[in-house]
């Protein structure tokens, strides 16, 4: 058995999640920032020779609002949406498919959409004219590998008006201090490495540091994957990618407030 399956002691499998699905209702992005030096999404359109910087609708642009031919939706409500995992929701050459998707979300307010961005600074451009404080159905998750982008993004970040906010170390690229930005209106914090063969290495002490944060602030924290390079006690491991997230849950870091569903 490889040496890294013996990183964190045996825990319990997770239960299994609720329905969920992907909705990239367009693909491509430009890079942004450090974390995006290695993007997986232009990692896998460089293996099918594909230009990443070239955005575009899907296919799947309409997939919540799709109906079988009975005329019922084919995602039964509660449906829960990652959004735009293959591009940036807040893309500013995506501006003008934007009102569309906003009006699916509305469309379907008995389901649950989640978008991450990098360009949490446009946020306040982009939202459609009935937002108010947010829609009920939208997590809205600012995204932020380093010390400098924690400290540029996050108080705009706590500025936005959203009923659902998270934010995302990922990858998570130094030790991180989000400690003032930790209050009743962030939901979770969610943190993991980076995957690929060019990955920068992360420490594991990085997350016991964020659990701590979280801890203290009554906000639930996920360690959701170890990336391709961790660092432990010293020693650095070089985790393949289907154990990587088997790995962070073994690491017994994640963090539910008893106050908190």
């Amino acid at each position: 058995m490889p040496e890294q399956t013996f990183l964190f002691p045996e825990l319990a499998p997770p239960r299994k999640p609720p329905k969920s699905t992907l909705w990239n209702l367009w693909h491509g992005c430009t890079k942004h920032s450090e974390g995006c030096l290695n993007c997986y999404v232009f990692r896998n359109d460089f293996k099918h020779g594909l230009d990443s910087t070239t955005i575009y609708k899907t296919r799947n642009f309409s997939l919540p609002v799709s109906r079988n031919k009975s005329g019922e939706y084919l995602f039964p409500p509660q449906s829960f949406f990652y959004t735009c995992f293959t591009s940036d929701f807040l893309h500013p050459k995506c501006d003008e498919w934007r009102r569309d998707a906003w009006e699916i979300m509305r469309e379907r307010s008995d389901c649950h959409f989640l978008f991450l961005t990098k360009r949490i600074e446009r946020f306040a451009d982009c939202l459609p004219p009935d937002w108010g404080d947010g829609y009920d159905n939208v997590t809205v998750g600012s995204t932020c590998e380093s010390q400098r982008q924690v400290d540029f993004r996050l108080p705009i970040f706590k500025r936005c008006p959203a009923k659902h906010k998270i934010i995302v170390h990922e990858p998570i690229l130094t030790a991180l201090d989000i400690s003032a930005y930790l209050d009743r209106e962030i939901e979770e914090v969610i943190a993991g490495g980076e995957s690929g063969p060019r990955a920068r290495p992360c420490r594991y002490e990085w997350f016991v540091s964020l659990r701590e944060q979280c801890e203290r602030a009554g906000v639930k924290f996920g360690f959701k994957q170890t990336g391709a390079v961790f660092v432990k006690d010293g020693k650095t491991y070089h985790i393949e990618r289907p154990l990587q997230h088997i790995q962070a849950k073994k690491a017994g870091l994640d963090f539910q407030p008893k106050n908190r569903i």
